[in-house]
């Protein structure tokens, strides 16, 4: 009987077994496909947060672009259009405008009140001399004091000597006035000329480019032609900024040189009217 017993226990156990183990296998596995399944949407999460959102990017660099300072599209644009290119242009507008600046301070500083210094020349002519009269001349700044007192300086020889004086010396304060206007010419010259060149040269980068895809592809030909274009703009703006001074500075030059024709004259009626 208790064998008996004992063989059904057997029996049982041996037919439960299976069952029990398989429901643990099922059990066992069921956090895992879970827990696979979890990591399946994790990594496509990750892969979804790692794909960059291209319209964003388009939108913030758009932004960023209408952020921009004019310096900094100066900048981008110069960069654009070669630096070897726009370097020379760019040295062409540093030089002309330190030219111009020297320019501007010097006939400024030969600006002198002609109709004051005429009456002190007359005055001093009529109570101390010609001697006191030299003396306003040398204390006086400016291109007509000096050809006043290189005309007083030939008084003693008469009023022909003293006219021949006044027209040689105003020749050299004339060429003195104009010293440096034919360096800005050339810079003005020069800078569209270099931004044509560089044009070209860009033009000839396109269209190897362009032979070297073996198609005409809008995107290589827009870029080539942009960068080409770029150093035309600069040298084209480099022109007309430094041709906007060198005209000021020919009006300045012309408005001294009637100055000293007008005073000369005047100094000579001064000089005849003391002689007699």
């Amino acid at each position: 009987m208790k064998k008996l017993f004992a063989l059904l226990t057997m029996v049982a156990l041996l037919s439960f077994a299976p069952v029990n183990l398989t429901h643990a296998q099922a059990d066992g596995d069921q956090p895992q496909v879970e827990q696979a399944s979890n990591d399946s949407t994790a990594t496509d999460t990750t892969k979804v947060a790692d794909v960059p959102d291209q319209s964003l990017d388009a939108e913030d660099a758009e932004l960023l672009k209408k952020q921009e300072t004019f310096h900094q599209v100066l900048k981008r644009y110069f960069i654009e259009g070669d630096a070897g290119f726009m370097s020379t242009v760019l040295f062409s507008l540093i030089f002309g405008l330190a030219l111009v600046i020297e320019r501007v301070i010097y006939l400024n500083l030969a600006t002198t009140n002609s109709k004051k210094l005429l009456v002190n020349l007359e005055e001093a002519l009529k109570n101390g001399g010609v001697e006191a009269a030299k003396d306003i001349c040398r204390n006086t700044r400016g291109p007509v004091a000096s050809i006043f007192y290189q005309g007083l300086m030939k008084y003693e020889e008469g009023l022909d000597s003293v006219e021949k004086s006044i027209v040689a010396y105003g020749s050299v304060q004339m060429g003195r006035l104009e010293k440096g206007l034919s360096w800005i010419s050339l810079f003005i010259a020069l800078a569209p000329m270099l931004g044509f060149m560089g044009t070209v040269i860009g033009m000839i980068q396109a269209f190897d480019m362009i032979q070297a895809a073996g198609d005409i592809s809008p995107t290589i030909v827009a870029g080539g032609i942009k960068v080409a274009l770029l150093t035309t703009v600069f040298g084209l703006v480099v022109a007309i900024i430094l041709q906007i001074f060198y005209n000021y500075l020919i009006a300045k030059v012309d408005s001294l040189v009637n100055d000293m024709e007008d005073s000369s004259i005047s100094l000579i009626d001064i000089l005849a009217a003391n002689k007699k």
